[in-house]
């Protein structure tokens, strides 16, 4: 990946608490590595992350913008029905953050989410089956995964409910026809939950490409498997064995997603 051409957007740092700025940078680097590793869809899907306070607001990326060109000056600041509560030189896509506000409202838990319509991740969403126990990474996320069958285009409030009944406990779901979705308390552990979904899937879409018969280890394996991966627990120690190394990553590339 080659560094992109950077946006002439202000600064924004000296009008956030130090709290929000690094945020902000965690969030544009969430979009930077997704784009990296090519899970975005145009300028479709979103993450987001929750600004701490009591005014229930969070960041989002800005509508127009690819996500190789996401700063963290330029993220949006907005409430819970998407409406923009920080000026901006840039709108949102508010339909786009049907499924996050519904998230975002129900748990003070879950402060970032990632949602990806990723080749691999919908071609399996399509699959009956969904994620199946064949690989050492799918059997880590099979039980922190959860399911929610396909409504429509996301565009209608009702369905918020029902996705987050769905959810449940879990950090990860499969949106059936659709995509995949993680969350977490921080960009840190919600990348690397999603990382293992989407790298499940993409494993499982050439695994069944290749037309052999599938070895599918016991259930005294998967449940082994799944305790020692801690993929459901809620302090995964991401921050300091994954997230500082992807930094350091994205600084060799292209740092303006600190700007």
């Amino acid at each position: 990946m080659t560094a992109v051409q950077t946006l002439d957007i202000p600064s924004v740092k000296d009008q956030v608490s130090e709290q929000e700025w690094k945020l902000r940078v965690d969030l544009a680097a969430l979009y930077r590595l997704v784009a990296l590793y090519g899970w975005e869809d145009l300028l479709f899907t979103h993450i987001s992350i929750r600004v701490p306070g009591p005014e229930h607001h969070f960041l989002m990326n800005p509508f127009g913008l690819m996500w190789d060109e996401i700063t963290a000056s330029s993220l949006v600041k907005i409430d819970l029905e998407g409406n923009i509560v920080m000026p901006s030189p840039y709108k949102v896509n508010k339909a786009g953050f049907t499924i996050h506000g519904g998230i975002h409202m129900s748990t003070d838990v879950h402060n970032c989410i990632i949602h990806t319509h990723s080749d691999d991740g919908v071609a399996v969403s399509t699959q009956k089956d969904g994620l199946l126990p064949i690989t050492q990474h799918s059997m880590q996320v099979i039980p922190d995964l959860a399911y929610h069958d396909f409504e429509g285009i996301a565009l209608n409030h009702d369905e918020r409910s029902r996705l987050v009944a769905d959810l449940g406990d879990k950090h990860c779901m499969i949106l059936r026809n659709h995509g995949l979705l993680t969350v977490g308390k921080t960009a840190a552990d919600t990348f690397l939950r999603h990382f293992f979904l989407e790298r499940s899937c993409t494993m499982q879409v050439k695994a069944l490409a290749g037309g052999a018969e599938i070895i599918v280890p016991s259930q005294e394996t998967q449940t082994l498997v799944g305790q020692q991966g801690g993929m459901t627990k809620e302090d995964m120690k991401a921050e300091r064995f994954s997230w500082e190394p992807l930094l350091r990553k994205l600084d060799r590339i292209d740092p303006s997603y600190r700007d």
